[in-house]
This record gives structure tokens, sequence and C-alpha cells, in this order.
């Protein structure tokens, strides 16, 4: 029995919406993909075979000559022939139409030879191009890999049946078995198993999901299979944000090259004006003829390779790509090569308290004992506080629990457990035989049951238990992140940044954090205007504000550089942000500094390297003192060095 290969009707609109290279086209078959895989470099390699040939050819066979230089010129030849025709209907003068010029002009002096070696290497060169911009893309071509094209869906009648993942709607139900990538974010309704998000979040270690986990698209099941219902359509999953920002960031354009996109077109037709000048009145000042390799024509053309500035159009480009992918394999999406200028000349960094520096989970601190009994010890006090916040999801009763645990104490029996919900806990608690009533809860709840509770009392803790007569108050706090202290040591010692901490939270809890992480420089209680107002004072010195919440939208949106928070963020501080931290970890901060103004660094050594090529080869060459031959080896080895030169940005 025989299956058929043809892909479903769906994959035709989707692979050529895509704009992916047609190598990896699926309507090819494994063969003929095989072979279109880096098809311009085995041209030009091919290419580069018959130059050589022609090359030994031409000391003892005419014919053989003639014909390898036929094969090389048609091979390397025709596409940039076929370029240049292109770009000059669109009335566009640019590096293939010079390039093409300057190879049609040398079979015309009679340098074949010269011609046939320009047009191998700057196909090689092309190619290597199109490979560097392949490799600083490469974590947007993974994510592209990891979006599934189709799903299986589950019907009302239980029947499965597969379909293109952009004509499934929310509400949707899919079947997820093992082994497959999520196509959508959505919700699971049936089923258990663990799922990598690795290429999500950089996380290797599996998470597992049940029965009212949300599952993100891209996410890869391992194990089991689960039934899922679609929460968002392809087009608004964290799949396609994550790279629709990868994208956005790739075609933002820093100024510098944005002037030098402007400039490049300019400086083409300048030096093919040039070029015409050179070969036409060069004869009339010198004794030098038109034809020859002496000839005005054969300095010209020398003189317009060298100056071309194919090196200095790739310099910024490839630079700026090369970091922004490298970033984005590290967890952090940049909207733009335009964030590493600014996040280079950055001279101060501002933390928001909650969400940021901590992570927005209570931690209890302190139990203490208010109003004495003489009966009920502060470890007695805390098992029944966590008995009865065992039934509770508030997060201050997860922290009591935790407190508890964390002690090695027992949970003790209950009966009568009422919730009152908004204000707090009661119960009969046993106690050594004996059953005795228990409140936890605000202040206020506990007033209305204990008279004698005094205002004076109120302020010392944020929940307290009521219990026999007895009185314990608990404090709490966030939880400073693990990697927060490191974080801002190394901010302060390896870039020298000047920190502080912007939050709306009390002083007294600021101090408490800021003092943990090491922040000297405080400012407290502070509303989504003042904390704006802040931030635009500082931003004229250079500012990077980290943030997390929908009040932090404003000042991320205002900073020289918003950074925000990409688990725990809201979706305002997301969209107003310039920088994302896709797995909330500052410790990428220094790391993500260092590689900007790493990126600042490679961008001046390739306009260094490009600038040079040209300066200290165009003159020589139009005074004649470099040939044909070294001139195109310079042009384009200048190019790949550029080039190879960026791809150290995709170094971790």
């Amino acid at each position: 029995m025989s299956t058929s290969t043809t892909p479903p009707p769906y994959l035709f609109d989707e692979f050529f919406a895509s704009g992916k290279e047609e190598s990896i086209s699926p309507f090819l078959t494994p063969n003929s993909r095989e072979w279109g895989k880096n098809l311009p470099l085995r041209s030009a390699f091919a290419s580069a075979i018959g130059l050589l040939v022609a090359f030994i050819a031409s000391f003892f066979s005419p014919s053989l000559y003639i014909i390898s230089l036929s094969i090389v010129y048609f091979l390397s030849g025709t596409p940039a022939l076929i370029d240049a025709i292109e770009d000059i209907k669109n009335l566009e003068i640019n590096i293939d139409v010079l390039m093409t010029l300057a190879a049609l002009l040398s079979v015309v002096i009679g340098s074949e030879l010269e011609g046939a070696l320009l047009l191998v290497l700057f196909e090689a060169s092309g190619a290597m191009e199109r490979t560097v911009s392949r490799r600083t893309k490469g974590a947007l071509n993974d994510l592209h890999e990891l979006s599934p094209r189709s799903a299986y869906v589950i019907d009302q009648n239980g029947e499965v049946f597969e379909r293109s993942v952009r004509e499934i709607q929310p509400g949707e139900r899919l079947l997820i078995k093992a082994g497959e990538i999520v196509p959508l974010d959505s919700i699971v309704i049936e089923g258990s198993s663990y799922v990598s998000l690795q290429h999500l979040t950089g996380e290797s270690e599996p998470v597992q999901k049940k029965i009212g986990d949300l599952l993100p698209a891209g996410a890869r099941n391992l194990d089991g299979t689960l039934s899922v219902d679609v929460t968002r359509s392809s087009t608004d999953s964290t799949l396609s944000r994550i790279i629709q920002l990868i994208t956005q960031a790739q075609e933002a354009k820093p100024q510098l090259q944005k002037f030098l996109d402007r400039f490049g077109k300019w400086y083409a037709l300048s030096i093919m004006g040039l070029f015409i000048f050179f070969a036409l009145t060069l004869p009339l000042f010198t004794d030098l003829p038109f034809l020859g390799l002496e000839g005005s024509i054969y300095r010209s053309l020398t003189f317009l390779i060298a100056a071309s500035p194919c090196a200095l159009i790739i310099a910024t480009p490839t630079a700026y790509l090369s970091a922004i992918s490298s970033c984005a394999k590290k967890g952090i999406l940049l909207k733009g090569g335009v964030i590493l200028d600014a996040l280079a000349r950055c001279t101060r960094i501002a933390f928001d308290k909650t969400g940021t520096l901590t992570t927005g989970d209570l931690q209890c601190t302190s139990l203490e004992k208010l109003l004495d009994n003489g009966k009920i010890s502060e470890e007695i006090a805390l098992s029944i506080a966590a008995s009865l916040e065992q039934h509770a999801t508030h997060p201050i009763g997860g922290a009591i629990c935790a407190m508890a645990a964390s002690r090695k104490l027992p949970k003790l029996r209950l009966r009568d457990f009422h919730s009152h919900p908004g204000a707090g806990l009661e119960a009969s608690v046993e106690i050594e035989g004996e059953w005795v009533k228990a409140y936890i809860g605000q202040a206020s709840f506990i007033q209305e049951r204990m008279p004698q509770f005094t205002q004076s009392l109120m302020e010392k803790a944020r929940a307290f238990l009521m219990i026999e007569g007895a009185l314990f108050g608990f404090t709490f706090s966030d939880k400073v992140r693990e990697e927060a202290v490191d974080a801002i040591a190394a901010l302060n010692q390896q870039h020298r940044l000047k920190i502080a901490m912007l939050t709306g939270d009390s002083l007294l809890n600021a101090k408490s954090v800021a003092h943990s992480v090491g922040i000297e420089e405080i400012a407290a209680a502070l509303r989504p205007e003042d904390k704006l107002n802040k931030v635009s004072s500082w931003a004229q010195e250079g500012l990077i504000m980290i943030g997390d919440g929908i009040n932090d939208a404003p000042a991320l949106a205002r900073a020289t550089v918003g950074i925000s928070m990409g688990k725990v963020g809201s979706a305002s501080a997301v969209e107003a942000s310039d920088v994302v931290l896709i797995r909330d970890d500052l410790s990428v901060l220094s790391w993500l500094i260092s590689k900007a103004r790493k990126s600042m660094t490679i961008v001046k050594q390739n306009l260094f390297l490009a600038l040079s090529v040209i300066l200290f080869a165009s003159v020589p060459a139009l005074l004649g003192l470099i040939p044909l031959w070294l001139a195109v080896i310079l042009h384009e080895g200048g190019t790949v060095l550029v080039g190879l030169n960026s791809l150290r940005l995709l170094k971790r």
C-alpha cells in the first residue's frame, strides 16, 4: 500500500507567506531539497574550480580556456546580471550593479580572468553574507521551526482530525500527543504530562502540567497525552508574540544603520560617476591610453572595485542582528538594535520593588506574642495558624504554612471551621485533648472579637491569631529574588552604574528589601505619576528602568531603556518596554549591558575595517599600484572579515 507524500493544501499559502528560502519548501522532494541547500555557495565553489581550470588552460589550451571561463561567467555572472537588471529597472544603483558592471567591463578591456575572479568572489561573499544572516537570525528560525502548522482537533462527537493552526479559534479542543509541540496557547482539561519550555524560557527542567494549568504555544509535550481547550488564536499566541518581538527587533534599525543605508545609495552613485570621470579624463592629463593593463579604464575599474561599499553596508546590520539573536537565545528580547546603542550609553539603573527585585511571593518573617495567657507557646500558635490556613488560598496563608513546614510543626485537628472571605478564619482546635476556639485574620476581624485589641497592637503586625485570650502577630515580606544580590553587585562593580529603587510600597518595606540586595538610593510611597516624574528627571543622563506592573508602564516607556519581566510582567508593561526578560532573571542584566557595549565596539571595528579597505586601496588602485585582481581580493576579503567579526557577537 502506498502513501501520498503530497503536502496538505493549507501548506501552500503558509509556506509562501512565510518568506522562507525555497530550499526548505515542503513541496520539494528530499533529494531536491538536499541539492537546494546552500546553492549559491555550491555555485561559487563550482565557479572557483572552473576559474582554476581556465587559469591553467590559458597557458596551453585556448579552447579549454574559453569553455571553462564561459562556465564561470554563466554560473556566477547570470545571477549577478539578473539582480543588476532588476535594480536598474527600479532605478536603484547599488553594490550589485557596480560589481556586475565591473565584471562586464573587465571582459571589454581584455581582463576576463580578473572579471571572473570578481564574480566568483562576489558570489562567495554574498553566500557568506546569507550564511551570516541565517546565523544571526538563528533564534527566530528556531522559533519558526517550533511553530506547528497543523493540529489535531477534537470535535463534539470525539472525532479527531487534522486542521491548519491558522483556522483554529479559541474554545476549540485539541489533542496533544507525547513528543508534539503545543500549537496554540491553551488550558489543560484532561490528562497530565511533563512539558519542556526550553525554547520559550531557556529553562531545561521539565514542568508538570495537569488539569487547569495553562499551556503556552511552543512548549514540547514530553510523555503524556493531553486534551486542551484553546485560549488564543495563532496570531495572538505566546510563541507568535515572541516571534513578532524578535522580527520587530531585527527590522528596527539604529540611527547609524539608517544613515549608512541612505549614504550607501548616494555613495554608489558617486563612485559610479568618479569611475566614468577617471576613465574618460585620465588620458587627457597623462600619457595613459584608454585600454590595456595600464589604461585609464583598467585603473578606473580597479578603483571602482576597491571603493565599492560592500563591507561598509553590512558592517552594522550583521553586528546588530548577531547581538539580537544572541540575546534572544539568552532569554532577552530586544525591540531593535537601537536599544543596544541606548543601553551602552546609560549611566543609571532603577528597579521597581514588588515583582522585580522580589518574586511577589509573601514570606512570613516573624511571629510575635503580643498578649500572653501563659498557656500557648509560639510553636503551638504557629501550628494552630497553619492548621487553619491550610484550608485557605490567600498568599498570607501560604506563607504561614510554609513557615510551619520549615520548622516541621504538625497540623492540628479542627472542627466547626468557617471562612469569612476577605476577613479571616475561625475553628475549634484540639490542643492536648481539649477543644479551644481560634481566630486568625486581619486586624478588624480580631478587633470585633477582642475588646483589648488596641490601635498600638494593630500596627505591630499584618495578620493576627487570637486563642484563649492570647494574641499573636505575624509580619510578612516579599521574597527577594535569589539572583538579585549578585545582579546588583555586578551592575555596581563591573559597570559603575548608579542604582536606585522606585516603589509605591512603604519606606519601611522598601528599606528592608533595598538593604538586603545592596541598594542605597530609595524613593518609596510613589504614585505612578511620581514614579514617572522621577524617571523623567533621570532619563536625561541615560536611565534603565526595570518593572513589571501596569503602574510601571508609563515609567518604562519614558526611560531611556525600559525593561519588563516576561513571566510576571503585565501585558501593558511588556508593551511599553524596550527589552523583555522572558525568564525574569535579573542576573542577565550585567551580561546584557556588556553585550550592548561589545556590540558598539564590534560596530566601530567593522566600520574602521571597511573604511580602511576603501581608503588604502582606492587611491593606490587609481595610481596603478594595485592590480585589478588584488583590488577584487581586498574588496571581497574585507566584506568576509566584517561578517566574521560580527559573528563574534553570537557567543553567549
